[in-house]
């Protein structure tokens, strides 16, 4: 059996203010270590994760149809009237149902796992569809330096679609704290270095993305081993570091393949 929902049906319920919060300010998350997971495709990534949400959060008219799997999800169920939804929902379609679960404990970096290094990245789509190329080719960590967006905001959640729970994500570095990873780091760069589909690539490593008008700082640029720039016969000056990471990060793993 489920759990029996409470009911929210005033502006100031204590949690209705909690999670409109943490819906609305990108950094919410770390002040009430927590995170606020909207819609069907986050809660049910995070499910077959294994994460374990402490509450429940479903619409008044969702609830009487609220799959079983997620009625039984958590520890506790909160039903919020229709009217209120839009006060935490951050979507133009809101998903009428969401999870609130435990920001994971704060983890150091592990000097051995392959990396990706984002050097103070603003955009939170492009944040998020990195996490997601990362964890679909075989990179288990993200490191970001202060500066990137915050990586459990509900954008870069959203971009993510639940790569977040497949990766070791450590936030708020600075360029020293990169030298604790042991593996060879890797510069992108639009003008110099070794071509990517030229490159011997080692394995297992750490790729740097940079900033998305700046590029990778200096301070990181000196600690990389090699530099690494994509070919553009096409003739475009850069590409989207969103996009650039997917190809480095896919030319990792399909070297790593090849290698057996």
């Amino acid at each position: 059996m489920h759990a029996t929902p409470a009911f929210i049906q005033s502006r100031d319920n204590a949690l209705l203010k909690e999670l409109r919060r943490l819906s609305q300010d990108s950094s919410a998350y770390r002040k009430q270590g927590r995170v606020w997971l909207e819609g069907d495709h986050l809660c049910s990534a995070a499910l077959a994760r294994g994460q374990k949400p402490a509450v429940a959060v479903f619409s008044e008219s969702f609830w009487p149809r609220a799959p079983t799997e997620y009625a039984r999800a958590a520890t506790k169920n909160v039903v919020i009237a229709d009217v209120l939804w839009s006060d935490i929902s951050a979507l133009e379609s809101p998903a009428l149902m969401g999870f609130v679960l435990p920001l994971p404990e704060a983890e150091g970096l592990d000097g051995r796992m392959p990396t990706v290094v984002l050097d103070r990245l603003q955009d939170a789509g492009n944040v998020g569809s990195i996490l997601r190329s990362a964890s679909a080719f075989g990179f288990t960590q993200v490191a970001a330096l202060k500066g990137t967006a915050a990586l459990w905001s509900g954008k870069v959640l959203r971009a993510g679609m639940g790569a977040h729970f497949a990766l070791r994500l450590v936030e708020g570095l600075a360029p020293a704290d990169i030298d604790r990873l042991e593996v060879p780091l890797l510069a992108t760069s639009s003008h110099e270095g070794d071509f990517l589909h030229r490159a011997a690539l080692p394995w297992p490593c750490g790729w740097i993305m940079g900033h998305e008008g700046q590029g990778v700082s200096p301070a990181l640029q000196q600690r990389a081993r090699r530099h690494i720039r994509i070919a553009q016969p096409g003739g475009e000056e850069s590409l989207n570091v969103g996009a650039a990471a997917a190809i480095c990060l896919h030319a990792s793993a399909a070297a790593r393949d090849s290698a057996g």
